[in-house]
């Protein structure tokens, strides 16, 4: 059962996640209705899921493949 705050575990590991080549973002969501941190990567590898652990802090970690990611032109 994680003893820290989901946010705190986020902010923490965010800069060493996405240190990780190919990994494009993190962010906060669900597993099985419960409290996650999403890993969102280009294009998963079998590379990347050796990298990327499978829990931080007690929280699970899942992998969500979600392509590029480009800024959108200002209008």
């Amino acid at each position: 059962m994680p003893v820290k705050a989901i946010d705190d575990v986020l902010r923490e590991h965010t800069k060493a996640i996405m240190s990780i080549p190919g990994v494009v973002g993190t962010g906060q969501g669900l597993y099985e209705g419960k409290p996650c941190i999403k890993v969102f990567v280009i294009k998963r590898t079998a590379a990347l899921d050796q990298k990327i652990p499978d829990s931080l802090e007690g929280y699970p970690v899942v992998i969500e493949e979600i392509g590029e990611v480009k800024a959108r032109p200002e209008r």
